[in-house]
């Protein structure tokens, strides 16, 4: 073990890191565990040729944060100009990043955002003192976390269920608790007649549909849509992670102005789509009307996602204080 420890003092006392505004910091391995686990979890979603659009997203923040660890900065840079691009802030300025989205308050999914700008502010303005490269690996562990699939599997107990649980199997029986969960079962247009009719049969029972990270494209979910719009309990819909596109938001939009249809909804999740960025005010609007007593409307969930994320099954508290922040800084 000595020799070791000799040998690995000797190779750095005769490297010379490059000058970087960042800190060096040993690779946290727990963090790429993680994010291997959660990319292996996408890949048993791939029904299509192209991976879904969170998968890609996760892969981006993973190569960003390796060109931050080897000093390359201006790669850094273009990958993180490139991500925000595709989670719908287009602008390539600083100033626009941090500002003028900032205000915009339809945004479909705000801990994103909240969490691009944070990562903005370390690339485009690294500090040279303290851990800055530790600090930008921690936001870039919570930026895949939340937006995986393993987030929602893993604080719902998925991660027990077996392999090859289908649609098939999550029919044959009654909601559990009123909460239909199909998270990342695949679901295509040829699935719909099944599970419309299974919506059908226990429509008073059901108060939640997950169909988070499900492949849903937008000709399967408007297939759909009418039936879950006449659920007289429905209070929570997640679609989140998906391939829709904001070509459904129409269609969305207008069953929300009638009183008639989704009579109960208070939440909808769009987040991590292709290309559902942000929500028209008549959507938001209606949902207002349905729950006028509610603080704040939410577009998103959020139950500890920091705490769930830690393989070890405990969460740093610094790691929880600014997840915290980041919740609270939202629902104001």
């Amino acid at each position: 073990m000595g020799a070791k420890q000799t040998k690995a003092a000797g190779q750095e006392a005769g490297s010379s890191p490059q000058s970087t505004g960042w800190k060096r910091t040993p690779t946290k391995e727990r963090g790429d565990i993680l994010t291997s686990i959660m990319l292996r979890s996408g890949d048993r979603l791939r029904s299509c040729g192209t991976p879904p659009p969170y998968q890609r997203r996760i892969g981006m923040i993973q190569e960003m944060m390796l060109m931050a660890k080897q000093g390359k900065h201006d790669e850094a840079t273009e990958m993180l100009k490139t991500l925000r691009q595709d989670l719908g802030m287009e602008s390539t300025s600083l100033d626009d990043v941090l500002y003028r989205y900032a205000s915009f308050r339809n945004l479909v999914d705000p801990i994103t955002h909240d969490l691009i700008i944070s990562l903005a502010k370390y690339i485009h303005c690294p500090k040279t003192e303290g851990d800055a490269l530790g600090a930008m690996e921690k936001v870039c562990r919570q930026l895949t976390y939340h937006l995986s699939p393993h987030s929602q599997w893993r604080r719902q107990g998925l991660l027990k269920r077996k392999p090859q649980a289908c649609l098939k199997s999550v029919l044959s029986s009654p909601p559990s608790s009123g909460t239909l969960e199909l998270s990342g079962i695949p679901l295509g247009v040829k699935d719909m007649e099944r599970l419309c009719a299974y919506l059908h049969h226990h429509a008073s029972r059901i108060g939640s549909v997950e169909m988070g990270f499900t492949e849903l494209t937008d000709d399967a979910f408007l297939l759909l849509l009418p039936m879950l719009a006449s659920l007289p309990r429905l209070e929570t819909l997640a679609l989140n992670g998906n391939r829709m596109t904001r070509a459904v938001l129409k269609e969305l939009t207008d069953t929300l102005k009638d009183p008639d249809s989704f009579p109960s909804v208070t939440w909808i999740d769009l987040g991590n789509n292709v290309d559902i960025f942000s929500l028209p005010q008549p959507f938001l609007v209606s949902l207002r009307k349905r729950c006028p007593k509610q603080g704040n409307l939410p577009t998103i969930l959020e139950f500890g996602e920091s705490q769930a994320s830690e393989p070890e099954g405990r969460v740093d508290e610094d790691d929880a204080d600014d997840t915290n922040r980041t919740e609270k800084s939202l629902v104001r």
